[in-house]
């Protein structure tokens, strides 16, 4: 009975159009001062304690690299590399499109970032050599998405922060999967620009290869620094977030020269709002996660679907359709601080890896980004395309269908996800 109560007055203050870091507060704050006698001391301690976890340092850090790297020209040098790679197939800006997500995805660690960083240059190029702009439009929206799944990548971290599972554990387990779901959008936009003969770009010779890949070497040497730190034991995740943004300053205003001191300041207070902004969901979040716990939410759920006979299958699929529900109606961040302590539990009792479930609730978030009512992706694509969401909702479509059918990929197939961690660490 008090579960019901909890989620009917969450989803009452949801409708009202209220923030749903807020509803989620007033959501706890109302049940506990009216339905429970927990002491309003144990709530304030609950709120510091639960925020005051190392992981949480590397959330700031990653999106501060993201912004040095959005502002300054790493996207444009990541695209001219990936149009000297691919550019001569069917499709090629297409192509290079894709290509150049999946490299800048692996530097930002945002999805909205990559569609900012990419699409803005990659864009307007691919409609000025003659390719339809839904095309471009639908290309970029889902391959940004490419940003949560291939590390470093912020959901994960909070994943990571709201589960106790190992943030290097998450981000190694997330390279295999990245690259075939990019390999996969590739090759949908190869077939579909094959079929309706769009341009290619003229080959790129070896020399022409070369420069661009040293010209782009710095932005792309960040993945290493990041990835192989982390596996090599030289950092946690958290300094290895925090040598990101060392990083990425020094390439954007010291090596490429794109960004001018003057920069600096609004860099800074950007990544200062949007850090701000995640670190509130995350303290209502831990309340709800504490509200949840102390009301026994998550154990009594496992018990019940154990009791109803479900197995695995079932589970994983009713998980799937529940998450792809919650995308309908909020933001990723939201949906994993608040669905994941409660769906963890009943995982693990049901024999499912912790590392394995993570992925699959991160590709879900990423198909939540690309289609409405409040698909982010779409939201930023819009502003860049100047197209409607309900045109963008079409134009994306058959990447979109690409992703699913990888989501039940990844569901059902936890190798995908798992042979990575389990060879490196051993």
């Amino acid at each position: 009975m008090n579960s019901a109560i909890i989620f009917v007055l969450l989803i009452v203050l949801m409708l009202t159009g209220m923030p749903i870091s807020i509803s989620l507060g007033l959501t706890v704050l109302t049940f506990l001062f009216t339905m429970t006698q927990v002491p309003v001391e144990s709530v304030a301690l609950k709120l510091f304690t639960g925020i005051e976890k190392f992981e949480i340092m590397a959330i700031p850090f990653f999106i501060l690299a993201g912004n040095f790297l959005t502002h300054g020209g790493v996207a444009r040098r990541m695209i001219r590399f990936a149009s000297s790679m691919v550019g001569h197939w069917h499709g090629g800006l297409g192509l290079a499109g894709v290509m150049a997500c999946a490299l800048f995805a692996a530097v930002s660690g945002s999805s909205p970032a990559t569609v900012v960083a990419i699409g803005s240059v990659i864009l307007p190029a691919m409609v000025k050599q003659g390719f339809p702009n839904k095309f471009g439009a639908g290309i970029i929206t889902t391959s940004g998405s490419l940003g949560i799944l291939i590390p470093p990548s912020i959901a994960m971290v909070m994943y990571s922060v709201s589960t106790n599972v190992s943030v290097g554990s998450m981000f190694i387990a997330g390279i295999v999967p990245g690259l075939v779901l990019a390999f996969l959008l590739g090759f949908t936009t190869w077939n579909i620009a094959r079929k309706n003969n769009y341009p290619r770009l003229p080959k790129a010779t070896l020399k022409e290869r070369w420069n661009a890949f040293r010209d782009s070497v710095w932005g792309l040497f960040l993945i290493v620094v990041v990835i192989g730190g982390i596996y090599s034991g030289i950092f946690t995740p958290t300094e290895a977030a925090a040598m990101s943004a060392v990083y990425a300053f020094v390439i954007a205003v010291f090596v490429y020269k794109d960004l001018s001191f003057k920069q600096i300041p609004k860099v800074l207070l950007d990544s200062a709002s949007m850090s701000a902004m995640l670190l509130y969901i995350i303290t209502n979040a831990v309340l709800f996660s504490f509200l949840m716990t102390s009301e026994n939410i998550p154990q009594a759920m496992a018990d019940w679907m154990i009791a109803q006979g479900f197995g695995p299958i079932a589970f994983l699929l009713v998980v799937n359709i529940l998450l792809l529900l919650a995308g309908n109606v909020m933001e990723p961040s939201s949906i994993i601080l608040i669905l994941a302590p409660i769906l963890f539990p009943v995982a693990i009792k049901l024999g499912i890896d912790p590392v394995h479930f993570g992925i699959l609730i991160v590709v879900n978030m990423e198909v939540g980004m690309c289609h409405p009512p409040v698909g982010l992706n779409l939201y930023v694509a819009s502003g860049i395309t100047k197209m409607g969401i309900s045109e963008l909702t079409v134009a994306v479509m058959p990447w979109l269908l690409t992703m699913l059918g990888f989501l039940m990929v990844v569901t059902y197939w936890p190798a995908l996800s798992l042979w990575l961690p389990h060879l490196l660490m051993r």
